[in-house]
This record gives C-alpha cells, structure tokens and sequence, in this order.
C-alpha cells in the first residue's frame, strides 16, 4: 500500500469529532514519558508538561494526544510509566471524565492499539486515598481521528505521522529492538539513533515531503507529530501542521485550536530580571483563522 492510499485510509476510516468555533482544544504528541531513569527524556520537562496540562484543563480545553505518549520501546512495561507519572495520569483521569481526553499511538507506543496492553489504564493507585480509583477505563487508541466543523465541515486529518516513514512503521518491530537494546545504552555516550525521524534531518525531511504531497494531493489539512519539528505554514503553503514535542531541551511545544484560530504555543521556563523563575506559555505564530481557504473538505 503506498504512502498516500494509507493516509486516505486513515481519512476516510476515523472518526469524526465535532468542533465549532467555540470548541477549544490542544494537540500534544511525543512526550515519551518514560520510568524516571536517566534514560527518559520526558522528565526534564515534566513540570512545564504538568503546569500547561492544569492550565488547559482549568481553561476548559479538550485535550489530544498524536501518539509517542509513552516510551514502549526504550520501556516494557505502561504499568511503570503509569507509576512514574501518576500525578500526570490522575489529571488525564479527569480529561477523560469529562469527555475532553483523546490519544492516538504513535510508532514508540504502538502496543496501546491492544487493549490487553492498556487495561493498566482502567484504574490508578491514589495515595491520598490509599487506594485504587478509575483512572480511564476502556480509553481506546486509534490510528487517527478526524476534527470536522459542525458549521462548515470543514476536516482536519490528526495522526502521529510514522505513517510516511517505512523504517518506524513496515519496520517498527525491528527499529524496536534496535532502540531497547542497541541505542538505549549507546545514547548514554552521546551516539544518535539513525533509525529517529527527530534525530535524523535528512529521515526527517523526507517524512515531512511525504506529508506535505498528500496534503497536496487531498487539498485537506493535516496536523502530525513524529518528526518533534514544530510546523507551522504560511497562507500560501500547504497546511501541514506539527506539533513539535515535549522533549526539546528547554521548552515543549504544542497546536491550540480556540475561538475558530489555529496557533502554535510554547511552554517555558522565564527568568525574571528579580532572578525568580516562572512558567510561561509564548505564542511561536500569530494565531490564524481557520476557514475554507485553509482547511478543505475532500
């Protein structure tokens, strides 16, 4: 199957969820949350993730997540995320309450298409409680998901994006273990992992190339993840959307949808002239009008 009969399967088979232009909503993906150990990139950035994750809620938005959630390659184990991170999944528990929590999988967390492997997700240990509380019983992880305006239905194709990258994909058993067994413990001298599409600029490229002419080809918007290179294009481009991730050395990035606009916000540590630190959220692009010009019905 080529490139472009996938992504047009993975439009025409996912499901539609409905926005107007007082929807709000927020697209993170890649934060590869991990165990704690020195090997998870995620926990630098946990606080900033933690803040604008409370920030988003108590502000009303719907939260979604384009996969590489979790690190299943470097880890075995989403039980040992979950415990990790548990402050994190206790406030996912409320997204998902309220209807607001959706996740996709992502080339690094793609057992979570197996419910067996999330069935952990169901309930959460509560240590103020002393006991086990729901946490997301029976979230489900689909490949993709459609946003359609109830006014215009106008669409908008989400997914992680490894979709265009055949190693992290027809390969990802392979890449896999190369990850878990060969460049975990390589990455600790400094070595890349070639088999990465964000450590790897010319892999990176050609993902984003293929993106972009499906894009092209459907005339439909498309927002990703994969690549942790954040998007953002022009009115005269095509309307390809990154999200950028949350394991950028000093920042995480992230796509909002708010009052019928779409924009590319960063959080971040700021150093006030005092000395004191505080958390800060920073537009990257001014945000744009989402209307028929920019997104397109197939």
């Amino acid at each position: 199957m080529t490139i472009n009969n996938r992504l047009n399967k993975l439009y025409e088979t996912a499901a539609r969820i409905p926005f107007n232009n007082r929807s709000k909503i927020v697209i993170f993906s890649d934060c590869h949350r991990g165990e704690g150990s020195w090997a998870d990139n995620f926990a630098k950035n946990q606080g900033l993730y933690y803040h604008a994750l409370n920030h988003y809620y108590d502000s009303g938005f719907t939260y979604i997540e384009l996969g590489d959630g979790d690190e299943l390659w470097e880890n075995k184990r989403l039980q040992d995320i979950v415990d990790t991170y548990r402050n994190i999944y206790r406030l996912f528990s409320r997204f998902y309450s309220k209807n607001r929590l959706h996740m996709l999988f992502g080339n690094h967390d793609m057992e979570k298409r197996n419910p067996k492997k999330t069935k952990c997700l169901d309930t959460i240990f509560d240590s103020r409680k002393n006991c086990m509380c729901a946490c997301c019983p029976g979230i489900q992880f689909p490949e993709s998901l459609v946003l359609k305006h109830e006014n215009s239905n106008q669409e908008i194709l989400l997914i992680h994006g490894h979709q265009a990258d055949f190693l992290n994909y027809n390969l990802w058993m392979i890449s896999r273990f190369l990850v878990r067994y060969v460049w975990k413990p390589l990455e600790a001298i400094g070595v890349r992992d070639p088999t990465s599409a964000a450590k790897n600029y010319k892999r990176r490229i050609s993902v984003e190339r293929k993106l972009i002419d499906w894009v092209k080809k459907g005339d439909c918007m498309l927002i990703a993840g994969h690549t942790h290179r954040p998007v953002f294009p022009s009115a005269e481009e095509p309307a390809y959307y990154n999200d950028g991730s949350c394991v950028h050395p000093r920042c995480i990035t992230c796509i909002e949808i708010a009052g019928g606009e779409i924009m590319l916000a960063k959080w971040a540590y700021f150093i006030k002239k005092d000395g004191t630190v505080s958390v800060g959220r920073e537009m990257l692009e001014a945000p744009r009008k989402l209307s028929p010009e920019s997104v397109k019905t197939r």
